[in-house]
């Protein structure tokens, strides 16, 4: 996302220019697809987790410029927010020791990170909403400084031609407007990247599509934005709205909002790009000096920039990715669903829990998708960033049940099943699959315990804004540990009081 480009005006010749180029790619795609060879020998998996950056009070602190410099470490760069980073983690396969793998190198990396921020005053706090974030920071001031965000900025305002309005109606309520999408810096996630064949694409799509509710419920970690308790995963609707380039009479219209759950399962990657280039205009018209026909016959491998673009500003839940590494084009399904943090044990056991379970439902005999409508999908995944860990869903064989429920039946015995497909180590298997287990069994993650400590704080007499600042320096403390978010002290909140 944080590609730099060199301009923010752009002409009703350089929007023609890019739909056509961009409709030239997508015929070269599809003409790939047919016939291509992919890197699918040796498939890989990545991981990507954005951070937010706070001062010694626990506030946002406004220099991730600084804190990178500081870093200097390729691995770390900058994010749409000034009050944010992010750490990007080399492909590995997850045969063996691969998620020990993962999770030693993500926490020698984030330690070492830590030590180098707090020379700048500041320090790294893995959470799906800042709490300490207020609505009076949230200007074009606190976008990081890169053209491409700034252009982004521009065009989303240009097409919408009115300022934001934000509402979410939780536990509390926020209504506000903005005339910047800063807010959207407030969405800090964690991305888990799988790479798959052409062939595979679609099975390992739809099955991401079907678990994003109860990933969400699993690994909610976002319940406050702006001082007020909204959802359990707050980021979902936030992000939805802080992105949306649709004035009301738009959306009145049916039309689709740029970060989008889909409407169908799919049979093909080809469908997803097609939708790109078919339902959304461009944001950043810029194009290439590249010949994709011409390199295609040529016998070399189009880079196919202007669509690898635009996907870029598209924000699925599950977002195709075409790319080019040495030569060799790959693609790979972006699980972009869950939030950062709480710690970097919870975040390797939230992945364990979707590699596992996405293989094991992709390669199933008759799919799961066959026997579930696309919008009961819709409908779980936005119950389930609503009320968490509480949440009830639809589930074939089930019925409507608590998604605790259909994680401890259904769920955790496909990822167990995955996870040895994978060639996983038994005992790393079970370690992160615990994990998961004890979460459903306890009723914890990130979401409750942020409110349950929050309640404590308010009713020994802090007042909401102190409350918010004690329970994150509390959060990070815990999150140094690396202990599971399930054992961290609790004092539980009444399921009643968050829905």
């Amino acid at each position: 996302m944080g590609e730099k480009i060199e301009r923010q005006v752009f002409t009703g010749s350089d929007r023609a220019g890019y739909r056509q180029k961009i409709r030239r790619g997508l015929d070269v795609f599809a003409a790939m697809l047919r016939g291509f060879r992919f890197d699918v020998d040796r498939p890989l998996t990545g991981l990507e987790i954005e951070l937010n950056l706070v001062d010694g009070a626990g506030d946002p602190a406004m220099r991730n410029a600084e804190v990178l410099r500081a870093i200097e470490d390729p691995a770390f760069v900058t994010e749409l927010g000034q009050f944010n980073i992010e750490i990007n983690v080399p492909p590995r396969a997850l045969a063996g020791a691969g998620l020990d793998g993962f999770e030693e190198q993500v926490r020698a990396s984030l330690n070492a990170a830590e030590a180098r921020a707090r020379g700048t005053g500041s320090h790294l706090v893995m959470i799906g909403i800042l709490p300490t974030l207020t609505r009076d920071l949230m200007t074009a001031g606190a976008l990081s400084a890169n053209s491409r965000y700034a252009a982004l900025n521009e065009q989303i305002f240009a097409a919408r031609g009115e300022d934001m309005t934000l509402a979410v109606d939780g536990i509390e309520s926020l209504h506000a407007t903005v005339d910047t999408i800063a807010p959207e810096a407030a969405c800090t996630s964690t991305q888990f990247h799988l790479q798959v064949s052409p062939d595979q694409f679609a099975a390992y799509w739809n099955a991401a599509q079907v678990i994003a509710g109860p990933q969400v419920a699993l690994g909610a970690n976002a319940p406050l934005l702006f001082g007020r308790r909204l959802w359990h995963e707050t980021r979902i609707p936030l992000f939805q709205q802080a992105t949306d380039t649709r004035p009301e009479e738009i959306k009145a219209q049916g039309v689709r909002p740029r970060v989008w759950f889909g409407d169908r399962w799919i049979t093909s990657v080809f469908d997803l790009f097609e939708e790109n280039v078919r339902y959304f205009p461009a944001l950043l018209p810029i194009c290439t000096d590249e010949d994709p026909e011409r390199v295609l016959d040529g016998g070399g491998t189009p880079e196919l920039g202007e669509l690898r673009l635009h996907n870029g500003t598209i924000y699925r839940w599950n977002r195709p990715v075409y790319d080019v590494v040495a030569g060799r084009p790959h693609l790979r399904v972006e699980n972009r669903v869950l939030p950062a943090g709480p710690t970097v044990a919870d975040t390797l056991a939230n992945g364990a829990f979707y590699f596992g379970l996405v293989r094991a439902l992709a390669e199933a005999e008759r799919p799961l998708w066959s026997r579930m409508s696309f919008s009961a999908a819709e409908e779980n995944f936005n119950a389930c960033a609503r009320y968490g860990i509480e949440a009830q869903v639809y589930w074939p064989g089930l019925g409507n049940a608590p998604v605790s429920e259909v994680i401890l039946r259904r769920l955790l015995p496909l990822a167990h099943a995955g996870l040895d497909r994978w060639g996983v180590d038994p005992a790393l298997r079970d370690r992160a699959l615990g994990v998961v287990e004890r979460r459903c069994l306890t009723h914890r993650n990130g979401a409750t315990w942020q409110l349950g400590t929050l309640a404590e704080l308010e009713d020994a007499g802090l007042d909401r804004r102190a409350a918010l600042r004690a329970m994150l320096n509390r959060y990070v403390a815990h999150m140094h540990t690396n202990v599971p978010v399930h054992e961290w002290p609790h004092q539980g909140t009444d399921a009643s009081s968050v829905k």
